[in-house]
């Protein structure tokens, strides 16, 4: 069934859940089986914060893999209950669960205290016996039938012995249909992503990077957008540290929302696990069709939210700007006239990224939170706006004769013509790009570059998108 409007989309067939204890192997246990490097895997206890997910298919059957935080006794920080809360709700809403234990260290009384949990959800469980890196070491497995499940696996998800019976017990609790009733029990099931074969339209997701630097309320901002705490709040810089993929639909449209581990400077990453979530933070802006650039406005621009918008304008990325918090902003003179002094503020200091739209809002309050689908819908459009080709030259024509373009080393740039190309069409939200047929394309300077930006802008302004200028030499045509 198609999910409504406004709720998280899933076209898959049923929700798995991995959960265990922390430092177990459950991430690696979720890559091997997304066949993607999605969660961080590490030595260090705790790293996965928030639940993240990949869709995942058998035979034709989607499934969508949920990796949880480590869950843990009692008496630690209210950031390790937000991550338990997280897991528990994982599971309630699973309808497989994948319970990982740890083969080396043995029987753990955690362990036999999230088995008594996962008992009272009456669910299907499989226990995986993980770090059974030798086969000789498979009766470890033996000691952990006293949780009381009957499916008992000895697995190594680091070097993936032991996997293809994972899969065929998975394959085992998914819906039959039409296209798998004549499935081959022993083939090893091929997985890939199933987004666009299951979604009930053809349009593709728009993929929005919710980045910024750390505490800027980023995660807060995609709850509000939600209105579900799927991402774990927390007044701790740093607290989601995996790039988490949701899917939401709204109106019809689809949206698949990146949210990422804050970005600071390199010299303050505290361990290498910060390290790698900073990369791919970065990464996650080359994945993304539109990035939303959240701000702090109650501290204003500070010089990584510069550094964030000149990656996102090296990348040629479509944005728009988040000034969030506004709840906490203070100022003498009328609510609006504060409002239109931080935008006013926000664009001088990032005035290279000046294409982006910037509007406040308020996680907290919820305040102007829905206008960043609407400015999304806005760039949605900009993005389809084509310039006829006659209607180009003359304004391009006209622009060259009223401020010709600077001589360089005696030579002038020279437009013979000029067109709109289709752009990257494995792009959903290509920027528009333009090219110029011309005598010579080193004598466009930037400066000039700009000049006929801004003369293109005129005529469509492609609200949130960057235009892209190519100059080529009119024997080249």
């Amino acid at each position: 069934m198609a999910p409504q409007a406004g709720a998280c989309a899933t076209f898959v067939a049923m929700d798995i859940a991995i959960v265990g204890r922390p430092n177990v192997g459950k991430s690696a246990l979720f890559n091997r089986i997304a066949r993607r490097r999605i969660a961080i895997v590490h030595g260090q206890p705790g790293i996965t914060r928030d639940r993240i997910s990949a869709k995942c298919e058998i035979h034709g059957q989607p499934f969508r893999l949920w990796d949880t935080g480590g869950i843990v006794g009692a008496g630690e920080t209210q950031l390790t209950a937000d991550v338990q809360t997280a897991a528990a709700s994982a599971m309630e809403e699973s309808d497989l669960i994948l319970f990982v234990v740890d083969g080396q260290n043995g029987l753990n009384p955690m362990d036999r205290e999230l088995a008594r949990i996962v008992r009272k959800l009456r669910k299907p469980v499989l226990v995986l016996v993980n770090k059974i890196d030798d086969p000789k070491h498979e009766g470890r497995a033996d000691e952990f039938s006293a949780l009381g499940f009957e499916n008992v696996l000895p697995i190594s998800a680091a070097h993936g012995r032991g996997m293809p019976e994972v899969l065929q017990q998975i394959d085992r609790y998914l819906p039959a249909s039409a296209t798998t009733e004549h499935r081959t029990p022993n083939t090893e099931p091929a997985f890939a992503e199933a987004t666009a074969r299951q979604a009930p339209n053809t349009e593709h997701p728009v993929a929005l990077a919710i980045i910024g630097r750390p505490n800027a309320g980023k995660s807060s901002l995609i709850n509000a957008l939600l209105q579900d705490r799927r991402t774990i709040v927390s007044e701790i810089p740093g607290t989601t540290r995996d790039a988490i993929d949701i899917e939401y639909e709204r109106d019809g449209k689809q949206y698949l929302f990146i949210d990422t581990a804050g970005i600071r400077q390199r010299s303050k990453h505290s361990s290498s696990v910060e390290v790698f979530s900073v990369m791919r933070a970065e990464r996650t802006i080359s994945r993304a069709d539109i990035c939303v650039l959240v701000v702090d406005a109650a501290e204003g621009i500070k010089a990584q939210d510069r550094r964030v918008a000149a990656s996102i304008q090296k990348a040629r990325k479509a944005c728009l700007i988040a000034l969030n918090k506004w709840d906490l902003v203070r100022g003498h003179g009328k609510r609006r006239e504060i409002m239109e002094n931080a935008i006013a503020n926000a664009r001088a200091e990032l005035f290279f990224i000046d294409y982006a739209p910037v509007l406040v809002t308020s996680a907290l309050t919820g305040e102007h939170a829905s206008r960043i689908f609407k400015m999304i819908e806005r760039i949605r459009r900009a993005a389809r706006q084509h310039i006829g080709t006659g209607k180009l030259n003359r304004i391009l024509r006209a622009a060259f004769a009223a401020n010709p373009p600077p001589m360089v080393k005696g030579k002038r740039l020279k437009l013979f013509y000029a067109t709109q190309s289709g752009g990257d069409e494995s792009r959903p939200l290509a920027p528009p790009e333009f090219v110029l047929f011309v005598n010579s394309p080193r004598l466009l300077a930037q400066p000039y570059a700009r000049f006929l930006e801004g003369t293109i802008r005129e005529i469509e302004p492609y609200s949130g998108l960057p235009v892209l200028l190519k100059a080529r030499a009119r024997s080249e045509s």
